[in-house]
């Protein structure tokens, strides 16, 4: 059992998500067995997988007296809209620091952060946040008190969530009397992954890990699973668990980057496709589009059994899908 209630933990997200079968999409594939494990139904501002960190990440905000959120993210980012929902839903101020330019129109996430209140700050090609500490330092300089919530909520704070999230997901397997053989889900700036790993560790939960990477950057030493086992061996110490994570545990799967970030091609149309069409589940072009493709290209090419039970994690960001519309539907 996973006792984190030394943790400041703010409660934002409706728990447990459901946990459900796709059998349409199963026959279209023959096998093998598919289940869903829905965070983009966590809830807060239509929900999604950042939910569960921002849990933490807002109640160690809270416990340290702020009274802003100030974090970074892509034009459409999904991180940032649900921090600025988070916020409207305190009583708090949100900075959101977003890469690209204003444009004529607002409209998926963006459009819901300017509804949610955010203060939005136009950043060109930055969108990493690497401007994060210098708005802080002239919110600071104004007497405020931020709190600056990292690219992702990825941090070992945010990365907690995620080691609940196995325990919920443990439990709801448990009562179905089911198992599940691989994870399958979108992995970028890594809490997410590692959060799984280390709360997979700690409730005995036997599956293999599978992330799909959508985001391509060089990292430095070991490369990505090299930043994941960092911050897994963060957390699992934040936790107070004894664990520790090396770039041996972490399946990363490289080949789906396509054109790579936010860039919509044949692979993430067909997936978001069948998954509306066969189990009217939407899907997001950025994130749960491409893990998708990568999964069905995966059982395709028979990286799993037939008899295996895969499970996708859905960490949501159906907002986006309309900004995207000219590049999935034909005119």
């Amino acid at each position: 059992m996973i006792d984190l209630a030394a943790r400041p933990r703010t409660p934002l997200a409706f728990l447990p998500t459901p946990l459900h079968r796709l059998p349409r999409l199963e026959d279209e594939l023959g096998g093998p067995r598919l289940l869903v494990k829905r965070d983009d139904q966590t809830g807060l501002g239509l929900g999604g997988n950042k939910t569960r960190k921002l849990e933490f990440l807002v109640g160690a905000a809270l416990a340290q007296g702020a009274d802003v959120l100030v974090t970074a993210g892509a034009a459409q980012s999904n991180h940032c809209r649900q921090t600025a929902a988070a916020a409207a839903a305190l009583g708090l101020d949100c900075h959101l620091l977003l890469g690209g330019a204003p444009p004529a129109r607002p409209d998926g996430n963006l459009l819901l952060d300017h509804l949610l209140g955010a203060t939005v700050h136009w950043c060109g090609s930055e969108r990493k946040g690497e401007r994060l500490a210098a708005v802080v330092g002239a919110l600071s300089e104004a007497g405020r008190r931020p709190c600056e919530i990292p690219y992702g909520g990825s941090n070992a704070t945010g990365a907690l969530g995620y080691v609940v999230a196995m325990q919920e997901l443990k439990e709801q397997l448990d009562v179905a009397g089911q198992r599940v053989d691989a994870i399958v889900f979108a992995s970028s700036s890594g809490g997410t992954q590692a959060g799984m790993a280390v709360g997979m560790r700690a409730c005995g939960l036997d599956a293999e890990l599978v992330g799909i990477r959508i985001d391509k950057e060089e990292v430095a030493g070991h490369g990505y699973p090299g930043q994941l086992a960092g911050l897994a061996n963060a957390t699992a110490q934040l936790a107070g668990l004894d664990a520790r994570f090396d770039v041996d545990d972490f399946v990363i799967e490289e080949g789906y980057l396509g054109g790579g970030y936010g860039v919509v091609g044949a692979a993430e149309r067909e997936a978001i496709g069948l998954f509306a069409r066969r189990e009217g589940l939407l899907l997001d072009p950025v994130y749960t589009g491409r893990a998708a493709a990568g999964l069905l290209d995966l059982v395709r090419h028979g990286r799993f059994d037939r008899d295996a039970t895969l499970l996708f994690w859905h960490t949501g960001g159906a907002p986006a899908l309309f900004p995207y519309a000219g590049e999935l539907v034909a005119s």
